[in-house]
């Protein structure tokens, strides 16, 4: 869920609402004394634009071997009633530039992925059961840069945690269909303030112990909107981490819908017109 930075969960995308209203709501402790489904709601409602373009380095760190670094960019387009569509390119280094990944999320139904593999000059489509695949040697699944809607998990507020010296609400999502989901369950931190998550364990093999966890290093206010700016997703198995940072992020351009589609993905002299 890559961004809201993969923004991010899965790491999904939040849809816009009045943040008046969510900030009363918080104030008079709604969050804390709702239950989770209503958090969860508050969470994927938080306020994102309409369209996201972010410049960013993916930075791929496991024993034995040293940092590997690189470069992309990410478009994304809420195109109204609860449809999203998200492009990513990898603009370096050499070996993964042009490597690009479209994922279309409607407002019912399966999430359609594209991958563009340049050595191949061609697109392909990603089958639904490689959800659980690593994109791009990461630690982030096909799944995680799908968005997920709140009615497909079963939310309970299991109890309050610090994490980086917040004090979070943690919320348990459990799959309503375990076909649906890579994960039996995720177990998130959120921050009551300013709704995002401090911390997300997955859960994949067993619902005893997390297999991943998705870190936020950092979050800065930009154009007036809460973004992640730093985040690790660790393997906790491996060690393996995979490190996001965000270099340039703009919000509401007024990006075009034809940007997210097969052609675009395709031709990236089409889709680097519109880079930041």
């Amino acid at each position: 869920m890559l961004f809201r930075l993969f923004t991010l969960t899965g790491l999904g995308r939040w849809r816009r609402v009045c943040w008046t209203l969510v900030a009363a709501l918080v104030a008079e402790g709604a969050v804390a004394d709702g239950g989770g489904e209503q958090l969860a709601q508050r969470i994927y409602d938080r306020p994102d634009g309409t369209d996201t373009t972010v410049s960013s380095t993916m930075t791929l760190t496991e024993q034995g071997r040293s940092p590997r670094t690189r470069r992309l960019v990410v478009y994304s387009l809420e195109k109204g009633l609860g449809e999203l569509a998200t492009l990513i390119r990898f603009t370096e280094p050499g070996d993964i530039a042009g490597t690009g990944l479209l994922t279309l999320d409607p407002a019912v139904g399966d999430s359609d992925q594209w991958l563009y593999l340049p050595a191949m000059q061609r697109v392909r489509r990603v089958a639904s059961d490689r959800k659980g695949g690593r994109f791009v040697g990461s630690d982030y699944y096909f799944e995680d840069l799908r968005d997920r809607k709140v009615a497909q998990d079963e939310h309970r507020v299991t109890g309050q945690e610090t994490v980086g010296g917040v004090r979070c609400e943690v919320l348990e999502s459990v799959p309503v269909d375990p076909g649906t989901s890579v994960y039996r369950k995720r177990v998130s931190c959120i921050d009551p303030v300013r709704l995002l998550p401090m911390r997300i364990d997955f859960f994949e093999k067993s619902t005893d112990a997390p297999n991943k966890r998705w870190t936020m290093n950092r979050a800065e206010q930009v154009q007036g909107y809460w973004t992640v700016m730093d985040s690790t997703m660790t393997d906790l198995e491996t060690g393996h981490e995979t490190r996001l940072v965000v270099e340039k992020i703009v919000y509401d351009r007024g990006l075009p819908e034809d940007l997210f589609s097969t052609k675009a993905l395709e031709d990236e002299v089409r889709e680097a017109r519109h880079r930041p």
